[in-house]
């Protein structure tokens, strides 16, 4: 009786699409948009979003620009890292979930099937707009062990690494007529309760992106 139950809930969770799952993003768009002078006459930072989503394929748009691979030969990517660490891991929080961006395969894992965007600032803000990028610094893959204590010092560079990205955030978004804003202003030991992340994984920054208000 349990086992039909279940399978009835899945088929129902299934149907109505509520079952969070991994995404694989579709091929990023390198040759659309405005050009880069005229995004970065059009950068700007935004404080008002509407609730619209993001299709597919602007998702696939904005986390190749912040940090996707541009030179598959050298996995190397669109901002750069100090001593080519690439420990920053951008997590995107959306109404269905929270998603790790995975960079070489290019496509989103599902890493809890809630909506955290309220959880990843203090500003109001937050939990209407499409969608919150965090930026973490996985000191793991600077050679920080957990239970090795990180210093101020250690994250300097990962602070720097962050604001690339952050940056190429905002150009993306002003190339593509939407709105963002780069925010220092998290609960940062809640949120990384939440994340599941370990001691020696950093939350940076945060970066909410969607749609502005007009």
């Amino acid at each position: 009786m349990k086992k039909i139950i279940l399978t009835s809930l899945t088929i129902f969770s299934i149907s109505f699409g509520v079952i969070a799952q991994d995404i694989t993003l579709p091929a990023p768009d390198k040759k659309g948009g405005k050009t880069l002078m005229q995004a970065l006459s059009e950068r700007q930072t935004t404080r008002s979003f509407t609730d619209e989503t993001l299709s597919q394929q602007q998702l696939s748009d904005l986390l190749w620009a912040a940090c996707g691979i541009n030179r598959a030969d050298q996995k190397k990517r669109t901002a750069p890292s100090a001593m080519n660490y690439q420990e920053i891991d951008v997590y995107v929080a959306m109404q269905s979930g929270l998603y790790l961006y995975i960079v070489e395969n290019h496509s989103l894992k599902l890493i809890a099937g809630k909506d955290l965007r309220k959880t990843t600032g203090t500003q109001s803000y937050v939990n209407n707009a499409a969608l919150n990028l965090v930026y973490v610094a996985d000191m793991g893959k600077a050679g920080k062990k957990e239970g090795v204590k990180v210093n101020d010092s250690d994250l300097f560079m990962s602070y720097s690494d962050a604001a690339f990205i952050a940056q190429n955030v905002y150009l993306y978004c002003a190339s593509a007529n939407l709105g963002c804003v780069v925010r220092g202003s998290i609960p940062k030991e809640k949120l990384a309760v939440e994340m599941g992340l370990k001691s020696n994984q950093y939350i940076i920054l945060a970066q909410t992106v969607g749609f502005a208000k007009k």
